[in-house]
């Protein structure tokens, strides 16, 4: 396969560019077990929604397959015809090479490794279309329609199953010189394990402070002797426990955000970046965030960073994803 040639990707979030009231787009979604695909118009105000699962589904061309189908969906429901769609934009875990398009790698897609996703979006569905990792993307909405639309720079740190970030600087997503800046479940911080991991696979920071690994932590320390509680809590329950003062949830949380506080402080020592989005499935639970304010406190520092949560919740990476395929739609109508 000839490699498409170079495509600019290193999109600012000052401004929206302007696409004809007529037009529309279409943002994307793409998680380990289920797919989103959202209509929006050219204002990037998203319509409607679809969802399906794509759990154990490996080729990448079904996938592609199940987006037509939800986006047909959203056409007829709005009768906006296709020839209507200016381009769409879309979101995967992982390492995303957004210049080619290409899914590097990723440990969420049943070991997609060097997918050529914006390809295939752009055959299957005939217009233009961009990617980024769901990260990047989730920066990119909080910095065109939610908290960090007046911030120049700041890091949108995704806590759900695992953990990423999306870094803007200069009102630039940064993405590094081998697409991987923000893959911090790879860091090393105290506590966590020093043993080389795989390519694509979970990082030992992810190990220990993604939902899953929080969800160990519970279950590594978990006995009757502890707590009454039931011994399969989900990440975001034992948060729920914690806030109601049972001593085991409690001590979970603040050995996550003891964690997290060491990861946010070291970032923010190499960036500098004023303002932290919390976002993601377990990054919006309010305890966490209140805890990892009360740690980072403690260091006393003034050029701490303001910690947030995301103004979009679980809509960031749709509604970055929409903003990137208005981007792309500007671009292509010259």
């Amino acid at each position: 396969m000839i490699d498409p040639p170079p495509r600019e990707v290193h999109y600012g979030t000052a401004s929206q560019p302007a696409l004809p009231g007529d037009g529309f787009v279409l943002g994307a979604d793409i998680g380990g077990t289920n797919l989103r695909v959202a209509l929006a118009d050219s204002s990037g105000r998203i319509l409607a929604c679809q969802r399906a699962s794509i759990a154990g589904v490996r080729d990448p061309l079904q996938v592609v397959a199940r987006m037509r189908e939800l986006a047909s969906a959203l056409l007829s429901e709005f009768s906006v015809a296709p020839a209507a769609l200016r381009a769409i934009g879309a979101g995967a875990p992982g390492v995303t090479d957004a210049e080619h398009g290409i899914v590097i790698a990723t440990s969420y897609l049943m070991g997609w490794t060097d997918v050529p996703l914006r390809a295939h979006l752009e055959d299957a569905f005939g217009i233009p279309a961009a990617i980024d990792n769901d990260v990047n993307l989730a920066a990119f909405g909080e910095s065109r329609a939610g908290i960090a639309q007046a911030a120049d720079d700041f890091v949108f740190l995704a806590i759900g199953t695992g953990i990423g970030a999306g870094i803007v600087l200069n009102r630039q997503i940064h993405h590094g010189s081998t697409w991987r800046a923000g893959e911090i479940g790879y860091l090393l911080v105290p506590g966590v394990s020093e043993e080389p991991v795989g390519h694509g696979d979970p990082g030992p920071f992810e190990a220990q402070v993604g939902g899953e690994g929080i969800r160990r932590q519970w279950l590594g320390r978990w006995s009757p002797a502890c707590t009454s509680l039931p011994r399969d809590l989900t990440a975001t329950e034992i948060f729920d426990h914690a806030r109601a003062g049972d001593a085991l949830a409690s001590e979970v949380l603040r050995d996550t955000a003891r964690m997290l506080s060491y990861g946010i402080y070291n970032l923010a020592l190499v960036l500098n970046c004023p303002i932290f989005v919390l976002g993601g499935s377990v990054g919006l639970h309010p305890v966490l965030g209140d805890e990892i304010r009360r740690r980072l406190r403690q260091r006393g520092d003034r050029a701490l960073p303001l910690i947030v949560q995301s103004a979009l919740g679980d809509q960031a990476q749709l509604t970055g994803a929409v903003h990137l395929a208005i981007d792309v739609a500007a671009t292509a109508l010259g």
